[in-house]
């Protein structure tokens, strides 16, 4: 492992509000950043050094970029698998390509966890609303139709009831890529926020209870309200994940816990730093942001340790008008995402409340 020396540059392909922490995680210990995302004034692009507005298609741009830093990562996993791989024949990029195509394609990912030996939701890949019909006879209902790739905050999915609701969800999918999973009943849904470094150490912060409304996160509480069982188990888990892809960085792994066998179900894997893991940034002695910088840069990992409780609530849409209030509370720890525009379900910021002890 060789640690890339202060002063060097990071890349960061995307310019949401995840690149924009990495950034200054990444300022926090050195380096200075440059943002490739085909949008102008992003959110990350505020507070990195240098930005390049392209295209992910665009290889004279990308080349440029490759060449202009030091290392490569991502801050989103829709990055297309080929402008990694361009990439990554000038500049190393962490994590590489392979998780991209595990997790970006829900057929893959969920039988790659099966193959560890870790339990999902049943599932099924069907082409035809026919075949709908047909799998749902062995899977049952409810249950849920998922375009493979390409969904996230609650998209390209549709919970269906009947044989009667399936036509017309087949229809709104609009693709012949889809995913049946059986419907779980679960009490509720954890995370763990994971990260390996270059030599293959691996850390993890304390699994994360999590609410969502409307599909969207948010509340995420710090540590999950758990049995130190099944922590143990979800951390474990975690960590068999991250080791079996090659991982360098931080990956974060979904469960539905369930009162009934199997307790914990893994939901989903994201190849990145996650909105669940914003609570390490005030609750932790390295962030989560900084654990990704330190992993990618071949540095030692932090320390995940942490005490107490931490409550992350993120301001969606309209609760971003609340930053007067929120900025006069005590101990109200607020971040904004630079975003001008401010529309139903699009996330402004969030605001993590400290406490010494577990409520």
């Amino acid at each position: 492992m060789c640690a890339l020396p202060p002063g060097s540059t990071i890349g960061i392909l995307g310019g949401g509000q995840l690149g924009r922490m990495l950034a200054v995680a990444a300022a926090q210990l050195g380096y200075s950043v440059h943002i490739y995302c085909p949008e102008k004034n992003n959110p990350a692009e505020q507070v990195s050094n240098s930005a390049t507005h392209a295209t992910y298609e665009d290889l004279e741009a990308l080349a440029a970029f490759a060449q202009a830093v030091d290392v490569v990562t991502y801050e989103f996993e829709n990055i297309p698998v080929e402008t990694v791989n361009d990439i990554a024949n000038t500049t190393p990029v962490f994590p590489n390509s392979e998780v991209l195509k595990i997790s970006q394609d829900r057929l893959s990912e969920k039988t790659f966890i099966n193959d560890l030996g870790i339990d999902t939701a049943p599932f099924k890949a069907v082409s035809s609303a026919q075949e709908a019909i047909e799998a749902l006879r062995d899977i049952g209902y409810p249950a849920v139709l998922k375009t493979r790739r390409f969904g996230y905050d609650g998209k390209g999915q549709v919970i269906v009831k009947s044989e009667d609701e399936i036509v017309a969800a087949w229809d709104g999918l609009n693709s012949d890529k889809i995913i049946i999973e059986g419907f779980i009943e679960f009490d509720l849904e954890i995370s763990v926020v994971a990260v390996r470094s270059q030599d293959g150490e691996v850390k993890c912060f304390a699994p994360v209870e999590n609410e969502h409304k409307n599909h969207i996160l948010d509340l995420s509480i710090a540590p999950a309200r758990i049995g130190a069982d099944l922590r143990e188990e979800a951390v474990a888990k975690a960590t068999r994940i991250i080791e079996n892809i090659d991982y360098v960085g931080v990956l974060t792994v979904e469960f539905f816990v369930s009162s009934k066998e199997p307790k914990l179900r893994v939901n989903e894997i994201a190849p990145r730093v996650h909105n669940s893991g914003h609570w390490t940034i005030e609750a932790c002695p390295s962030s989560q942001f900084e654990q990704h910088i330190r992993a990618i840069c071949g540095l030692p990992l932090g320390d995940c340790s942490f005490t107490g409780e931490a409550r992350m609530t993120n301001l969606i849409g309209e609760d971003i008008f609340e930053l007067p209030d929120l900025l006069a509370e005590p101990g109200a720890n607020v971040h904004h995402y630079g975003k001008s525009d401010v529309k139903p379900g699009r996330k402004m910021g969030h605001v993590t409340r400290l406490n010494p002890e577990p409520s």
